[in-house]
């Protein structure tokens, strides 16, 4: 479905399992639309008994999108499509999960609509507080190359996509099959492949709220990889600590990316979790 946030932007939305299940949301990382979250692993988290709500974030997938290099909206825009979703769908409240730049916008969320958040999942991200992120490492050389625009040219979109995501997974954790089944229909989805590039380029906006421990009592589940190479494990270590009462769940084998599909019943399990104790 297409939910108009304002009269010039419009989002691709898909909702899926029982509309009156509680609900989860999903807010994908930077530059991806709503594929990226696995079809396989939203079909086990509807089994259940959640009603998992998706949506491509502008710039991405059959969303509004805006010329390459030149985005005309704000990290805060982003933030606030989130509740403009949940509002069409005519949800209160939600189990919001954000993944990387989609956990800094859950985490936004969750400080500034707190009572829209009925749980939270933050997966491969990052502190939003600066009193807390201060002093975290830095990414490997590795991806600070891919920064630097070090790698080969891919003149394929499917093909650019694949590469773009392997460097980010663990070293023994890239799921080549899956990732090339997802990169083809993104490109066949998207109005712009190119757009989803934008979001790299976003002005934060203005912030609001930043202080993670104004959570407590939020029930959290921080997911980080052991071998995430852009958010080093301090980082989810950090966020667990600066949130009271949060859970971690680090995987050893997942990088910076969807956790593994091996580790999906233990993911599943402990998102789950979160629901009996809300």
């Amino acid at each position: 479905m297409l939910v108009d946030v304002d009269e010039d932007v419009t989002l691709g939305v898909e909702s899926l399992g029982d509309p009156d299940a509680p609900a989860l949301l999903l807010i994908a990382g930077g530059g991806w639309s709503m594929d990226w979250w696995d079809d396989e692993l939203c079909a086990r988290l509807v089994d259940r008994g959640l009603r998992v709500i998706r949506y491509d974030h502008r710039d991405t997938g059959v969303s509004t999108t805006w010329p390459a290099g030149a985005p005309g909206y704000t990290g805060r825009d982003l933030m606030t499509d989130a509740v403009a979703v949940l509002d069409a769908l005519g949800v209160e409240r939600a189990h919001v999960a954000g993944l990387s730049m989609g956990g800094g916008i859950a985490q936004r969320l969750a400080l500034e609509f707190r009572e829209r958040v009925a749980a939270l999942t933050l997966l491969a991200t990052s502190p939003l507080d600066p009193a807390v992120g201060g002093d975290l490492p830095g990414p490997t050389p590795a991806i600070e190359a891919v920064f630097a625009g070090e790698g080969p040219e891919v003149a394929d979109p499917v093909e650019a996509l694949v590469e773009g995501e392997r460097p980010f997974a663990g070293p023994e954790a890239f799921d080549e099959v899956r990732t090339r089944a997802i990169a083809t229909r993104v490109v066949a989805r998207s109005r712009d492949v190119a757009a989803a590039g934008n979001h790299f380029m976003v002005e934060a906006g203005p912030m609001g709220p930043t202080d993670l421990g104004a959570l407590a009592g939020l029930p959290t589940l921080v997911v980080h990889g052991g071998a995430d190479p852009l958010f080093p494990p301090a980082h989810g270590r950090a966020l667990a600590a600066a949130i009271p009462g949060a859970r971690l769940l680090e995987l050893p084998a997942m990088g910076h990316q969807l956790p593994p599909r091996d580790t999906w019943d233990e993911l599943v399990d402990a998102v789950l979790d979160l629901h009996a104790h809300h």
